[in-house]
């Protein structure tokens, strides 16, 4: 019996979950695409708590009109990374989740990447 669609990403995302979690020196950085949409989270697994989160519905990135949902995600990344450099944190673990690595997920991992944040 094969699984369904929602079986088989869960199964993925348990397998990447099982291999990733994230402190308070060095929170996981978790990714979540929609179809409109991007959002990125850095959190503490130990404690449970989500410490920063930013997506493509701030003011300062939906202010913005004629976008790609690509340029959408290296503004996500460009403004997580500022908030990581407010806080201290200079390292986090990537998450992405059951996304592939390829389009929106790795823009948003290299404009984080190219304002100072370590993956």
């Amino acid at each position: 019996m094969s699984l369904t669609k929602s079986e088989r990403r869960q199964k993925i995302k348990m397998r990447i979950r099982g291999k990733l979690s994230g402190t308070s020196e060095k929170p996981r950085m978790s990714v979540f695409r929609s179809n409109k949409q991007i959002y990125v989270q850095l959190v503490d697994d130990f404690q449970g708590k989500t410490l920063l989160a930013a997506s493509s519905l701030e003011k300062v990135i939906a202010d913005k009109k004629n976008i790609t949902k690509t340029e959408q995600a290296k503004f996500v990344g460009k403004l997580i990374a500022e908030k990581c450099k407010k806080e201290g944190i200079k390292q986090v673990v990537f998450d992405r989740n059951v996304y592939l690595f390829h389009g929106r997920v790795k823009s948003l991992a290299d404009a984080a990447r190219e304002n100072g944040l370590k993956i």
